[in-house]
């Protein structure tokens, strides 16, 4: 089943630090409003330990970025988050209920959104009516071909209202396959704000798209985070968008929470410097 189809169906030694003392304190001080959490998150595959005993608080409607080396484990997260996977153990708890064992459509339901790296859309359908698919399966409404589309045009009001917050403003009319790849994540990001979810879990969602089209997503996306009504969980691994967006970042290295915290302090912490930033910036200075 494909991710459109799933959402319309509704160093391994290195300590944690959960965080800088100064966020612990402001924390402690009043109480977090969190819409996601995972207590001693685990998974292994065979001998192989993906992810393991990860803590993670994510407050409502805030933005918080999950950053790490390639391999930490990051969408293997995503993918316990959104019950793509089911974990060895620990648990995942969604606007304060055990969603652990719930399959992906149940937790698409309740309010969570997922995008995935690769970019699922209907690409035989119009943008338009891949959105307005998206709208319908929310009002609980199917496509009856015996009914006039004049009963339709409340849901495709609502679909020009995601095209235009996603910058696809006027391109309802062009059928989905033929979209540049940018223009296709945008599409996705329709499909995903049309069913309302309280949570958006976007997974790379600059994955195999042009340098000149980068801008155009992240303004999409900031758009979303302004509106301040939604929670978005972000895996990006570009660092300038990563720092402009997020309220607060996570750090993965090896399947464990590594750190948690306000950008500035991330950015100033010596286990993430050592073991991820760094090594990121080496590599990066020894292409050029």
């Amino acid at each position: 089943m494909s991710g459109a189809e799933n959402n319309l169906r509704t160093a391994e030694s290195l300590p944690i630090e959960q965080g800088t003392n100064r966020a612990r304190r402001s924390h402690s001080s009043q109480a977090v409003d969190k819409i996601l959490s995972t207590t001693d998150l685990t998974i292994a595959f065979g001998g192989h330990i993906a992810v393991q005993e990860v803590n993670l608080t994510v407050e409502r409607n805030r933005f918080k970025s999950i950053i790490g080396p390639n391999g930490a484990g990051k969408t293997t997260l995503f993918n316990l988050l959104s019950g793509e996977l089911r974990p060895t153990s620990g648990q995942v708890q969604f606007e304060g209920r055990d969603v652990t064992l719930l399959p992906p459509f149940e937790r698409t339901r309740l309010g969570m959104g997922r995008s995935f790296q690769i970019t699922n859309v209907f690409p035989n359908l119009t943008v338009m009516e891949n959105v307005r698919l998206a709208v319908q399966s929310r009002h609980g409404v199917r496509m009856n071909w015996y009914r006039s589309l004049r009963a339709y045009r409340q849901f495709e009001e609502e679909a020009e209202h995601w095209l235009e917050m996603v910058l696809l403003g006027g391109r309802g009319g062009a059928t989905a396959k033929h979209l540049a790849h940018g223009e296709k994540r945008k599409l996705e990001l329709a499909m995903l704000l049309a069913l309302q979810p309280s949570l958006l879990l976007l997974d790379e969602p600059t994955a195999g798209i042009s340098v000149e089209e980068v801008p155009a997503i992240m303004e999409v996306i900031r758009r979303v985070k302004d509106a301040k009504d939604r929670t978005i969980l972000l895996i990006e691994h570009k660092m300038e968008m990563v720092l402009d967006l997020s309220d607060t970042i996570a750090v993965l290295f090896n399947g464990k929470l590594l750190a948690d915290g306000h950008p500035d302090e991330i950015m100033n912490n010596e286990l993430v410097q050592s073991a991820y930033l760094g090594g990121l910036y080496d590599d990066a200075a020894a292409g050029e």
